[in-house]
């Protein structure tokens, strides 16, 4: 029996001011969560909410227990600063219109 070939991918997370890539190398059969263990056992030091964040491929919402496929870039998500609109708004200096309608 022939063992399954191997798959490449790439583990990214994007702290502020760093980005950090791992270049890992998986089992044909391997999901989301072995590829970012393997990526753990790289990082050293970096602080990396490795459990809690939201991952995706190339920026697709996954699960974990998904399969990437050979050359995925496999990332993992920190919480965004802020709600985006609000600071567009807020960055603009215009109040936001209602959207609601007058009856």
């Amino acid at each position: 029996m022939t063992r399954p070939a191997d798959k490449r991918c790439v583990v990214a997370f994007a702290a502020p001011g760093r980005q950090f890539l791992w270049a890992v190398v998986l089992a044909a059969d391997a999901t989301i969560a072995e590829a970012i263990e393997a990526a753990r056992r790289q990082a050293q030091d970096a602080d990396v909410p490795w459990e809690s964040a939201p991952v995706g491929i190339f920026g697709e919402p996954r699960s974990r227990a998904d399969l990437p496929a050979d050359g995925d870039r496999i990332e993992l998500y920190r919480p965004l600063c802020g709600d985006p609109r609000a600071r567009r708004r807020a960055r603009s200096g215009r109040p936001r219109k209602s959207s609601g309608q007058a009856g």
